[in-house]
């Protein structure tokens, strides 16, 4: 078979180059149950024949909602697509309001749901929706029809020619999926991605994976109704890798330890989260031992690729990793070769720390616009650069604005947003969309991107501040969690900062001092502030005399997604974060409300 151009075309290639027992493998009840590639192209035929005899039409829309990554998924994506439908993915925990929305704007005739709580969701709010026929469940629940019934339809193969034909009249260019951005602002937008946007995207960005074709595993769990680890997995399945999916964000470390992975992706909040958890440990620490863990760390976050600190560094950092840092790797399952960090920013000290600890972390850039990757960095062949998000991709052509905009060319920017054209002709100019983010691209070609346009502000003196960039340097405090730089036409930055509630519990207790444990005694604690006082003014030191964060107030709650303060890929919401603490905004700002 030739190389794969429309996306359901990827199983297939793969049963004849690198045929996989364990193609797709899921853990139920306890225990991973493996899929074969025949057997995952089987029933992704069955599961077409299906919907051809429930009526589903090419150009149709089937939507998916699923809480984890799962083997039906991949099963319903394929079938759907070689039917001539398209599929739409749903974030799972979203408002009903916006499920509704989604599947009205998409005009969806069947939805496949994982779970009771998605079918309940969808339940309430079907009533609305007149293009939906029926919700099938992946799970058993009593009183829904489960997705096994479509498979039964399509056992009887009377249709496969039908369904062949079907499958030759769909070309590269065909719509192949509506991927619905969490936007920061407004109603989300329906991004119409073609097939050759995203097989194009997948076939190049192996290029920068250093992989054993045929024979490595992966570990699959951030969401895949994003078009990042759904671009991966069609990657995944390219190059003949072992996909396992992970049960939940909070069972990865135990997946990792059973999976062993060589291959993962992760957003910089996965690998914040993972660092503190490592440092805590170390903290606890005593004596010498603690004393090696801090050196192995203080060595880490001075590292520089390609032995660039030279010779007495490099001797040094060998007995770190003998010493400490192999225990990092084995926490890890052992075996990675690469992690993908895509979706936000990434701290460089994690990037120097992870790679020093040779736990390769590479950063990426792109949106769900461009299928989504734009560029990547690649250890092999000096194509990794801290601070940056690599080199761009094959056919991928990047240019700045006289503004500095990034400006994207290439295979993998979307065919437009679906039903809105305005809102098309905005972004889509000369062939070239237009990001939004802020970038340069310095004189060995790597790109670097310091801010979202749409983020920046002018204070009221007229100077242009980088929120961003100031709140990455903050976030790598141990006491602050979040922070939300502010000061819009205000005569300062200031900022509203969530502090780390368990980590200054644990401070608290050490240092004797009397801290309030429930969260809003917390933050209006003196102790509190002024430790947190010093903090940013340590960080401070790094930023002009206008970008300095002059004032802040602390915010008594966790911001979630669930609370609404987060989009579901971890990016804050500035708009309703400032809503929410208007008030502490206006005690900065000394406003009267």
């Amino acid at each position: 078979m030739k190389d794969p151009k429309r996306l359901f075309d990827f199983p297939y290639y793969q049963l004849e180059k690198y045929p996989q027992e364990k193609a797709l493998v899921t853990k139920y009840n306890g225990e991973w149950k493996a899929t074969s590639t025949q057997e995952y192209i089987d029933k992704a035929n069955a599961l077409s024949r299906g919907l051809m005899r429930l009526g589903v039409n090419p150009n149709d829309k089937v939507a998916i909602i699923s809480m984890t990554n799962r083997t039906e998924w991949n099963i319903c994506d394929i079938g759907i697509m070689q039917t001539g439908a398209q599929d739409v993915p749903i974030y799972p925990t979203i408002s009903e309001d916006e499920y509704e929305y989604v599947l009205n704007h998409s005009e969806s005739v069947y939805c496949f749901v994982s779970c009771k709580e998605v079918y309940d969701k969808v339940q309430k709010i079907r009533n609305n929706v007149p293009s939906l026929k029926e919700v099938y469940t992946f799970d058993e629940i009593e009183g829904a029809k489960n997705w096994q019934e479509v498979l039964d339809e399509g056992k009887d193969e009377s249709n496969q020619d039908e369904l062949d034909k079907r499958k030759e009249a769909i070309s590269e260019d065909d719509l192949a999926t509506l991927i619905y951005t969490s936007g920061t602002t407004g109603k989300p937008k329906g991004v119409m991605l073609s097939h050759k946007n995203i097989a194009s995207n997948s076939k190049y960005s192996v290029e920068r994976l250093p992989l054993d074709f045929g024979k490595s595993k992966s570990l699959s769990f951030l969401p895949v109704c994003h078009i990042y680890e759904r671009m991966i997995l069609y990657m995944y399945q390219y190059c003949g890798v072992s996909i396992h999916f992970a049960e939940s964000l909070e069972t990865i470390s135990d997946n990792l330890k059973e999976v062993k992975p060589e291959v993962m992706t992760a957003v910089p909040r996965l690998l914040e989260k993972v660092y503190d958890k490592i440092y805590a440990k170390g903290a606890e620490l005593t004596g010498i031992k603690k004393k090696l863990f801090f050196w192995a760390i203080e060595l880490g976050l001075k590292y520089e690729p390609y032995g660039q600190n030279g010779w007495w560094y490099e001797t040094q950092l060998k007995l770190a990793n003998k010493l400490i840092f192999s225990k990092w790797r084995e926490a890890l399952g052992g075996n990675l070769k690469a992690i993908a960090s895509g979706s936000a920013a990434l701290q460089p000290r994690l990037a120097r720390v992870f790679n020093a600890a040779q736990i390769p972390v590479m950063e990426g850039y792109g949106l769900t616009e461009t299928s989504p990757v734009v560029s990547v960095n690649d250890m092999r062949n000096h194509g990794f650069k801290i601070g940056t998000v690599g080199k761009p991709l094959r056919d991928t052509e990047v240019k700045i604005a006289e503004d500095g905009e990034i400006l994207v060319k290439g295979p993998q920017v979307m065919c437009g947003y679906y039903k809105n054209q305005e809102q098309t002709e905005e972004v889509l100019k000369n062939g070239y969309f237009h990001t939004g983010d802020i970038g340069e691209v310095d004189s060995e070609g790597f790109l670097k991107i310091t801010d979202r346009k749409k983020e920046m502000f002018k204070t009221s003196g007229g100077k242009y501040v980088a929120p961003q960039l100031i709140e990455n340097a903050m976030k790598q405090s141990r006491f602050i969690d979040q922070i939300m730089v502010v000061g819009e036409g205000e005569k300062m930055p200031a900022a509203l900062i969530q502090p780390d509630f368990e980590f200054i519990k644990e401070w608290g207790s050490k240092k004797g001092r009397n801290i309030p444990s429930d969260p809003k005694e917390m933050v209006k604690n003196q102790a509190v502030i002024d430790r947190i006082q010093k903090e940013v003014d340590f960080y401070n030191e790094r930023f002009g005399k206008w970008e300095k964060v002059k004032r802040f107030e602390l915010t008594p709650e966790q911001w979630s997604i669930e609370g609404g303060h987060l989009t579901p890929t971890m990016k804050m919401k500035r708009k309703i974060i400032k809503e929410k603490y208007l008030d502490l905004y206006n005690k900065i700002y000394e406003h009267n409300s």
